[in-house]
Formats: C-alpha cells, structure tokens, sequence
C-alpha cells in the first residue's frame, strides 16, 4: 500500500468514525466517548498527512508514533463503546478490526524506517572511522 492509498484509507476510517460519533446515544456517557473518539480517530488521519509532510526519516518516525498512539486510543474507545453495551459488537466490529489493522501498519512501517535509521547511523559513524 503506498503513501496515497494509506491517506485514504486513513481518512475512510475517520469518516466511518465522525458516523458511529454521529449514531451515538446523547447521554453523558455517550457525549464523552463521542468527545473521545472523534478526537483520536480523525487524529490518525490528520497525523498520518502531517507525517507525509516530515522533512526527515527521524521526523517521520517520530509522528508515525503520534499515528500510532491515536489509532491504538481509538480502538480502546471502540472496546468500551462495544464492552459498555452502547453499540452492538456486530455494528462496530469491522471498525475496531479496521482501527487494529491500522496500528499494525503503522507499527511495521515505523520499524522499517527505524531500522533504517540505525543502519545509516551506524554507516556513517564506520566511516568516520576509516
């Protein structure tokens, strides 16, 4: 998947999440998941853009983490919507799922550029050896 597919894909996911905000009940505990969720769930979409923009592998490492967090926060909000009985599991599953799969890319990628990062860090400090 390349950088403007994920942005896509990151951006379904925040609309499917302003949606379930949208068909939550408006009781306080379902204002303050709302609160919540649309927060951290259109935060991985607008944090993965801001990460395209990174003007170095360290910078993008580094807000990859921020993706990571957000997706991660998401998907706790999901269990609680889901474990407090607010949404049946069937409605919200293929979300959570999609808010799981998320992290997992995003840590992956993050380890990939993180690896490259030590791998030059290292080649540059064996030739200034040399």
């Amino acid at each position: 998947m390349n950088q403007e597919e994920l942005k896509q894909r990151t951006k379904a996911f925040a609309v499917r999440i302003v949606r379930l905000v949208e068909a939550l009940p408006p009781t306080t505990v379902g204002r303050t998941f709302a609160n919540q969720i649309v927060r951290s769930g259109t935060s991985v979409a607008a944090n993965y853009r801001a990460a395209c923009r990174s003007r170095s592998k360290a910078e993008f490492a580094a807000k990859l983490g921020i993706v990571i967090e957000e997706a991660d926060e998401t998907a706790f909000w999901l269990e609680m919507i889901i474990e407090a009985g607010i949404v049946p599991k069937d409605r919200i599953d293929s979300l959570l799922q999609e808010a799981n799969e998320l992290v997992a890319i995003f840590v992956s990628s993050r380890k990939t550029v993180s690896s490259s990062l030590k791998s030059n860090h290292k080649s540059s400090i064996d030739n200034r050896r040399s």
